[in-house]
């Protein structure tokens, strides 16, 4: 599979300076993405005034989030300590995972790290625009946080970025702490955090056996949906693999549209298209982050709108196309096509 170049993301294209020497270099590359990106460039920032969810007070605990992220982000890579201590896999593999759940992941997966896992070019940043991702460590440890699914079924309000942002920092703190500690152990260890990654993070969740890629291109865990936020650190020190599960999402997602019905910006896809040889579903990442920028949050309503969000009965059973019909049923009679708390809490009025 042909490696993703961090420049495409919607993120980094909407970080390049207009008329900067990143700017005039991505869209000589790509003449025909420039319009619409300097549409959506005109409109108001995320959380900014302008927007249809903006509050004075409340929008400003997101940022504040990202800003404290952007502050961090230097620490994610350190030099390992000289003395390298002798470890057993088995052992080292199973205190990690205790570790990083004690410190508040809910789930651990690990896995080789394979080519198509990283970037083949880094965007997100002027500093290191265009920078080759030459692949190091052997071993990905990824990890989820769980988000609050009721600040979450409060999408597209301020309530669900607030979530996000916090499920984010989480992340990263996580990250910071299993990495430091992986290093004063002598090994190599990088921090993946937002807006800091060296590798597509739901690729390597899949192949670690933390769950697998839904119709909207967001990665779903049996246990929490997509209620999750992940994080991940690149290793060399040696440990034990685990395996993709496959709990039959590709079959529910091909029957189940809610996501696709409920996006306010009509960029989830009905059909599958041949992407790199490998037929998949693809959003629209223009119209998705159009719609973020119109908000004033990162929307959320495909994950609210996710059966598996709301919590799937039975998960283990289903397995044909009458399981999940089923399943769907029982989701629509609780929930309709997505669950929707109108009011913020109470300690955000």
């Amino acid at each position: 599979m042909k490696r993703i170049d961090e420049r495409d993301t919607m993120f980094s294209r909407m970080n390049l300076e207009k008329n900067s020497k990143e700017y005039n270099d991505y869209y000589n590359k790509n003449p025909k993405r420039k319009e619409k990106d300097d549409e959506i460039r005109k409109k108001p920032q995320i959380c900014g005034e302008g927007t249809a969810t903006y509050d004075p007070i409340n929008s400003k605990i997101a940022q504040a989030n990202f800003k404290f992220l952007d502050d961090i982000k230097h620490l994610s890579e350190g030099e390992p300590a000289k003395e390298k201590i002798e470890v057993d896999s088995e052992t080292i593999t199973r205190r990690i995972k205790g570790l990083m759940k004690h410190f508040g992941a809910v789930k651990v997966g690990i896995t080789k790290m394979h080519d198509y896992h990283w970037y083949s070019n880094r965007g997100r940043h002027t500093e290191s625009y265009g920078d080759e991702v030459t692949p190091k460590d052997r071993y990905g440890i990824v990890f989820a946080v769980k988000m609050d699914k009721e600040m979450l079924n409060r999408s597209p309000q301020v309530s669900e970025i607030i979530d996000t942002s916090r499920a984010y920092v989480d992340a990263s703190i996580i990250g910071m702490q299993i990495s430091y500690f992986i290093r004063e152990l002598g090994y190599s260890a990088r921090n993946h955090m937002d807006a800091n990654y060296l590798a597509v993070l739901p690729l390597v969740a899949k192949d670690a056996g933390i769950g697998d890629i839904g119709r909207n291109g967001i990665l779903i865990t049996k246990e929490y949906g997509q209620m999750i936020r992940l994080g991940l650190i690149t290793t060399d020190i040696p440990l034990i693999e685990d395996e993709y599960e496959d709990f039959h999402l590709n079959d529910f997602c091909m029957e189940c549209d809610r996501c696709m019905r409920t996006c306010p910006g009509k960029a989830i896809p009905k059909d599958k298209k041949e992407i790199n040889g490998i037929k998949r579903w693809q959003i629209n990442q223009e119209d998705c982050y159009q719609m973020w920028r119109m908000l004033g949050t990162d929307c959320g309503i495909c994950i609210s709108s996710c059966p598996f969000s709301q919590g799937v009965e039975d998960i283990e059973s289903i397995k044909t196309r009458e399981d999940i019909e089923k399943a769907l049923k029982n989701h629509d009679e609780k929930h309709g096509i997505r669950p929707y708390i109108k009011t913020p809490p109470e300690w955000l009025k």
